[in-house]
Order: structure tokens, then sequence, then C-alpha cells
């Protein structure tokens, strides 16, 4: 037997440590490569719906908490004010949502589902299983479990991660 190489030795803790050199611009462009993938098959599963990318997002979270400001949608969804606020025109223009002046405080304008656009809700939901179903195409159980276990540790570590860590 020969010397193990770095990838192969262990931690103090039993682990195995991680050899990276090279590895973690792989893993990022990998993970990124992959959500652009499944965001386009969604967005072509919504195509027929008159949604665009995005929008199914913004109608999840209103199904969720309706009424929410353009602002609270933004910081949910990881997005600049004023992308949201185009994205909110665009939507409003659709028929999918409208913006009213909140109750208790006429400064705020909040954004709220249609009938439309909650009817549209169950086209989102079938869009994003048909993507799931074409994105596990070929994985076991098994495998999809430990991909989603793997998937939640590495948004876990991110979430929780400094800079420059």
């Amino acid at each position: 037997m020969g010397k193990k190489s770095k990838a192969e030795k262990k931690s103090k803790g039993g682990k195995k440590k991680h050899d990276l050199s090279g590895g973690p611009q792989d893993i990022a462009s990998l993970l990124v490569q992959t959500a652009r993938s499944m965001r386009t098959v969604v967005s072509r599963n919504l195509l027929d719906s008159g949604l665009y990318a995005g929008q199914d997002g913004v109608m999840l979270l209103l199904a969720e908490t309706d009424g929410l400001t353009a602002g609270n949608l933004a910081a949910k969804l990881g997005v600049k004010a004023p992308t949201m606020t185009r994205t909110i025109g665009r939507m409003e223009a659709q028929g999918f949502v409208e913006r009213r002046t909140d109750d208790d405080d006429a400064r705020l304008t909040k954004v709220y589902l249609t009938a439309p656009g909650r009817s549209s809700l169950q086209t989102i939901e079938a869009a994003g299983k048909s993507s799931e179903k074409i994105a596990i195409h070929g994985l076991s159980d098994k495998e999809v479990k430990t991909l989603m276990k793997l998937l939640r540790a590495v948004d876990s570590n991110l979430q929780g991660s400094t800079p420059q860590e």
C-alpha cells in the first residue's frame, strides 16, 4: 500500500479532510449551472401559462402570505427592489396580482394575488413537479434522499458563512 493522498487523510475527528485544491470553483460552477438548468426547465414548463421566470416565486410567496410589500418580496426572493417593482408591474399588467394601499398605513402599498393569479398556482406546482421529475430521472429514491440531504447541508453551510471563510 502506498501513502494516502491529501484527500484520503483523516482529521483528528475521524472525518476525511477534503482536498479542494481546484475543487471549490468546480462545486460552485456546477451548483450554479444546475440551478440555471432547473430554472430554464421550470420557465419552459410555465411558458404556456403566460408566466415568466421569477414570477412563480412571487406568486408562491403571495400564496403563503398575501399582501406583502415589494420590499418584502424582494428581500425574501433575494432580488433588488427595482427588479421586484418591474416584476410586479408586469404581473399586474398580466392580471396575476394587484397593488393596494395598506388599510392600516396608507404610506404602504401591498401586493395581492388576483383570482387569475390564484388559479395559476396549480400550474406552477405542476411545472415544478414536472421539472423535478426531469431533474431526478435515473436516480434511485436513496440517491434522491442523499442529494436532498447534501444540498441542505451545503445551503446551511453557505447561510451560516462569513466572508472569506
